[in-house]
């Protein structure tokens, strides 16, 4: 006999929320959380075991702290924030990150007179996280200008020479730039021969990061009308009104880089090019 009244409307988890149930979350350092009853939005900057509470920070660096558990959104959807993993200890790598074999106890050499200078604070952290174990092993000190332009001004200070070489790694280093400018100038200068500028295609340092890393198939192409670093943040849906917004886009990038597999090729080998240079006689 047909059904008069069609499908039962209380068949399957009618219960169930618009946004789905509630998972059990680690309280990961570094996710941003919502808390729902204040509408509280932070990064998780501690988590208490003890008290079994998590530390929310605000883009304003206001901080609140409230009981782990229900209660919280994450990227939209409903979590149960529980106690981060405690991980045991790695085994030694038997390789540095930048793919070197390790030395264990190996300790830092005197620094030599030569040094890599870099464009900004980011690079420098970039190679001091991916190279800093090998530089520390050759004493190779890298320093960063707080941009190019004042390149020769520096190299005047420092005075390179046969022992005191100087290799500058420059961001967007191509044809016809200003960048690709100064560095002819200063090959063709009386220190040139003392003095290796290699740089990489990229815009930022930021998109040496290979783009997967961060969910991406690529880097997308910001307009020129905008300020590159916040319209990368602006596109990924992260906060970008003020420096403290950008260090944190950038503490979250270098986040994902662990050896040189996070990186592009085409910076890899300009680093240990500079790398080569500063370090044989």
């Amino acid at each position: 006999m047909a059904d008069r009244y069609g499908t039962d409307v209380l068949a399957g988890d009618w219960r169930k929320p618009k946004r789905g149930r509630a998972v059990e979350t680690p309280a990961e350092y570094g996710a941003v959380v919502e808390e729902v009853e204040t509408d509280f939005v932070g990064e998780i900057v501690k988590v208490d075991r003890d008290l079994f509470t998590v530390t929310l920070e605000d883009r304003r660096g206001k901080r609140r702290t409230f009981p782990l558990g229900p209660g919280f959104l994450l990227e939209g959807k409903p979590v149960i924030l529980t106690p981060p993993v405690v991980r045991t200890a790695p085994a030694k790598p038997t390789r540095t990150a930048s793919g070197s074999i390790a030395v264990e106890n190996a300790p830092a050499r005197v620094a030599r007179a030569s040094r890599i200078f870099v464009e900004g604070r980011h690079d420098a952290e970039l190679v001091e996280k991916v190279w800093g174990d090998d530089l520390r092993i050759e004493g190779v000190v890298v320093e960063y200008l707080g941009g190019v332009d004042d390149l020769a001004d520096h190299l005047v200070d420092f005075k390179p020479g046969p022992q005191r070489k100087v290799g500058v790694l420059v961001d967007h280093l191509v044809k016809g730039s200003k960048e690709s400018r100064i560095a002819e100038s200063i090959r063709r200068s009386a220190v040139g021969q003392h003095v290796l500028i290699l740089g990489h295609p990229f815009i930022d340092i930021w998109e040496a990061v290979k783009p997967e890393r961060l969910g991406l198939r690529e880097w997308p192409t910001i307009p020129r009308s905008i300020e590159w670093k916040k319209g990368i943040c602006q596109h990924m849906g992260w906060p970008h009104r003020d420096q403290a917004d950008i260090a944190r886009a950038w503490k979250h990038i270098l986040s994902k880089v662990s050896s040189f597999n996070d990186l592009d090729p085409a910076l890899l080998g300009r680093v240990e090019e500079l790398i080569d240079f500063v370090t044989v006689d």
